[in-house]
């Protein structure tokens, strides 16, 4: 069956690289991208290739975005455009509006077409906060004992709560969430991969918490699967296996500095100010007490895992960037 799929956040690198695929296959009839600024693809070598994918300017604050699905008879959509950390052009007011306001607007869309059949939406597993009483592993079906009060975290519970609300009212749609753990490969750009790449690790003094992450490969392959098929719910996505944090370090060859716990919230500040790394309360949390999910409930609804666990996703981003273990050989 001839589909036509909206993706939205394709200037940012999962977006394209969702959007490029999903232009590869034959039973789409149109891929429709959609952002504020157009992909780095169409403005400078070395973006990703969207093919045959449209773009389409628009803000998602806007009433523009129905016009646009309606225009164009979109069955599928895939909400990529979710911001992770501010930008140093725009402050945390805006990126609250992006994700939250852009988010209603988007789905206020879906609800009056009359074609949209299916939505896939980006959340994050941040939803679930970081706490000293946090169970070891969560399941799709715990809360937070905690819930987040800051940044990214808070805006994706928000956003879930819209998404939850959206599926009661329209039933016939088949509603998909997708809760990452962060995502990790060569061309992704995050508040994490700059931390671990500077070459001094500031941690916090007595705690040495568990990570996850989903390489960007996987985190692609899910989105194409749920963009191409029903599997209406809430699924939890990570690379099988965690590594503490001083592994990490180990990994990377990079030397830890553990401060107490006011002193890691300052330099946060800090450097958060002049736009180096976003250690922002959530991230200082996630940096005390780490978090773990549980992922069987999307590998038995799929039939499928992740190919890179999180120890494999961890070391093909080290590789990118040239960083390997003290005492390694280096050529």
């Amino acid at each position: 069956m001839t589909r036509t799929v909206l993706v939205t956040g394709v200037s940012r690198h999962i977006g394209a690289r969702v959007a490029s695929v999903l232009a590869t296959d034959p039973d789409i009839g149109r891929v429709i991208g959609v952002d504020t600024v157009p992909p780095p693809s169409l403005t400078r070598d070395g973006g990703v290739s969207l093919g045959r994918t449209e773009f389409v300017r628009v803000d998602l604050r806007s009433p523009d975005i129905a016009q646009v699905i309606a225009a164009a008879d979109i069955d599928t959509v895939v909400h990529m455009s979710l911001v992770s950390a501010p930008s140093r052009n725009a402050g945390r007011s805006y990126m609250k509006e992006h994700n939250v306001i852009g988010t209603m607007q988007l789905l206020g869309a879906c609800q009056r077409s009359a074609t949209v059949r299916r939505v896939v939406v980006r959340s994050t597993t941040a939803v679930y906060g970081s706490s000293p009483t946090d169970p070891a592993v969560f399941t799709e079906d715990l809360e937070a004992h905690e819930s987040p009060s800051h940044g990214y975290a808070k805006d994706a519970v928000e956003v879930e709560g819209y998404v939850r609300g959206f599926a009661r009212r329209r039933p016939d749609v088949a509603v998909t969430l997708l809760r990452f753990a962060n995502f990790m490969g060569p061309g992704v750009d995050s508040p994490l991969t700059r931390y671990f790449s500077q070459p001094l690790l500031p941690t916090v003094f007595g705690f040495d918490p568990r990570l996850q992450f989903v390489h960007e490969d996987d985190a692609v392959e899910v989105l194409r699967r749920m963009a191409l098929e029903d599997h209406p719910g809430t699924y939890n996505v990570a690379g099988a296996g965690v590594l503490l944090l001083s592994q990490c370090a180990r990994r990377a060859g990079r030397v830890s500095l553990p401060l107490p716990s006011p002193a890691f919230g300052l330099i946060g500040g800090a450097v958060r100010r002049i736009g180096l790394v976003d250690f922002s309360p959530e991230q200082l949390r996630l940096m005390s007490f780490g978090r773990v999910v549980d992922t069987g409930r999307l590998e038995a609804e799929l039939g499928w895992k992740p190919k890179f666990t999180t120890t494999a996703a961890y070391d093909d981003f080290l590789d990118s960037r040239g960083l390997h273990a003290l005492g390694a050989d280096r050529r």
